[in-house]
C-alpha cells in the first residue's frame, strides 16, 4: 500500500467512547494516520437510525467522541476529522445510489435482522434502518477510499459498498458511444496485440481467468500507443463496465486486541461493563477489583483456572509473557489471590490512559479548540466530496 492510499471509517456519537473502542479500531486508527491518507468522521446521521428518538444526547456526543479521539492520539495535521451532517453531498449520494439499488441488497445485509433482534425496544422497521448500509456505502464511495478499517462482522457492509460502485460504473460509466470509442482505442494498438486483448477479455469475462486479466491490465498500462483516458476506457470495456467513476474499496481488516467488557461480554455502556477512555483513576480501579473471577476460586486456597476467568482476557492486551506466566502459575496453584492477579491489569490501564488524559485537558479546558478542529477538517472533506459529485452528476446526465 501506498503513501497516497486513502481509508475512511467513521463513528456514530451514541455514548462515551470505552477501552473497547479504543483497542478495536481507535488504535488501529492512530496507526493509519502516519501511513495513509485518513478521513475519520463523526457518524451523526448513522446515530439517528436507532436513536432517532433521543436527539439531544447525539449533540452532546457529538464533541465528547472528538475529544476522546484526540485524546487517543489522532493528529489533525496528519487526518481529516469531520462531520457528516455537515456534508449534504452525502445525503445527494446516497438518494442517487438508492434510484439503482435492489431492495434486495439491503435486505439481506447480516446486521439486518441481527440489529432489529438485540434492540427490540426500539421500532427500527423504518426506511432510515434498513437504508443505513447504503447512506454507509455514500460515506465511503464520495471518497474514493482504497480501504476501510473493518472487523470481520462489518466485511458485508464494504461487500455492499464494492456492489454499489460497480453497479453505478456499470449503470452510468459508459461514455456515449462507448462502443466505437472502445474501438478507436484498440485501433492504435498493434493489430495482433489488439487480437490478444479481445481473447483475454473473453476469457476472463467467461471464466474469470486471473492470469487474463493480469495481463491484459499489465499490457494496457504500458502501452505507450494509449493515453489515460484510452486506459481507463479498455479497462472497463476488459471488465464489461465502463468509466470507474466510484472507487471500488477494499477490507481493510482491523488488527485489534478484543477487549471484552468486565463480565466477559462484549463492552458496552449499556451492560454497564465498561471503562471509558477517560475514566477516572479512582472508578477504575474499583472497577477491576470488582470483576467476577473464576468461580471455583471461592476461597483464597482454592486453585483456579485463568480461562474461566474474565480477568485473564484483560492479562492478554495488558500484561507481558512473564506476568501472564506468573498468573497461570499462580493463579492454578493458588498461589496469588485474585486481587493480586487484577493489580497488574489496574497497572497496565493506568499507564495507558495517563497519556490519553493528558492530550484531552487542552480541549476540556478549551472547547473551541475542538469546534475549530472538526470545522477545519469538514470545509477540507467537503472539497473532496463535491468534487466527486460534480463527476456524478454529469455521468447521470443532471449537470444541466
Amino acid at each position: 500500500m501506498s503513501q497516497k492510499d486513502r481509508v475512511l471509517s467513521g463513528m456514530r456519537p451514541t455514548g462515551a467512547l470505552h477501552l473497547g473502542h479504543y483497542h478495536g479500531a481507535l488504535k488501529n486508527w492512530v496507526r493509519l494516520q502516519s501511513t495513509h491518507e485518513c478521513y475519520y468522521f463523526v457518524a451523526d446521521w448513522h446515530a439517528l437510525t436507532t436513536h432517532y428518538e433521543n436527539r439531544d444526547i447525539i449533540e452532546k456526543n457529538v464533541y465528547e467522541m472528538v475529544i476522546d479521539w484526540l485524546a487517543a492520539g489522532l493528529e489533525p495535521d496528519q487526518c481529516t476529522l469531520f462531520l457528516q451532517s455537515r456534508i449534504p453531498e452525502h445525503a445527494e449520494l446516497f438518494t442517487l445510489l438508492a434510484m439503482g439499488t435492489p431492495l434486495g441488497w439491503l435486505e439481506r445485509v447480516p446486521t439486518y435482522k441481527d440489529q432489529q433482534e438485540k434492540l427490540k425496544d426500539k421500532d427500527l422497521s423504518t426506511y432510515g434502518f434498513l437504508g443505513y448500509p447504503l447512506l454507509q456505502a455514500a460515506d465511503i464511495l464520495i471518497y474514493r477510499a482504497h480501504f476501510v478499517p473493518v472487523g470481520e462482522d462489518q466485511a458485508s457492509h464494504v461487500e455492499l459498498t464494492r456492489e454499489a460502485a460497480r453497479r453505478f460504473n456499470h449503470l452510468y460509466g459508459r461514455e456515449p458511444d462507448f462502443d466505437q470509442r472502445v474501438q478507436q482505442s484498440l485501433a492504435k494498438l498493434p493489430k495482433d496485440s489488439a487480437k490478444r486483448f479481445e481473447k483475454s477479455r473473453k476469457a476472463y469475462q467467461e471464466t474469470g481467468d486471473a492470469k487474463a486479466f493480469e495481463g491484459a491490465m499489465g499490457y494496457v498500462a504500458q502501452a505507450t500507443e494509449l493515453d489515460a483516458t484510452d486506459r481507463e476506457r479498455l479497462s472497463g470495456y476488459f471488465k464489461g463496465t465502463g468509466k470507474a467513476i466510484l472507487t471500488e474499496p477494499q477490507v481493510l481488516l482491523t488488527e485489534a486486541s478484543r477487549l471484552p467488557g468486565l463480565d466477559g461480554a462484549k463492552m458496552s455502556k449499556s451492560y454497564n461493563n465498561s471503562i471509558a477512555i477517560r475514566e477516572d483513576k479512582a472508578s477504575l480501579e474499583q472497577k477491576v477489583r470488582r470483576m467476577p473471577t473464576d468461580p471455583a476460586r471461592v476461597k483464597r486456597t482454592d486453585a483456579g483456572d485463568p480461562d474461566r476467568c474474565p480477568v485473564w482476557e484483560f492479562h492478554k492486551v495488558y500484561s507481558g509473557p512473564d506476568v501472564r506466566q506468573w498468573v497461570q502459575t499462580g493463579c492454578r496453584s493458588a498461589g496469588i489471590g485474585c486481587l493480586e492477579c487484577k493489580q497488574p491489569v489496574i497497572d497496565g490501564m493506568l499507564a495507558e490512559q495517563q497519556p490519553m488524559l493528558e492530550r484531552a485537558e487542552p480541549y476540556i479546558a478549551n472547547p473551541k479548540r475542538v469546534r475549530d478542529i472538526v470545522d477545519a477538517g469538514t470545509d477540507r472533506a467537503r472539497k473532496t466530496a463535491q468534487a466527486t459529485m460534480v463527476e456524478v452528476r454529469a455521468a447521470i446526465g443532471l449537470n444541466y
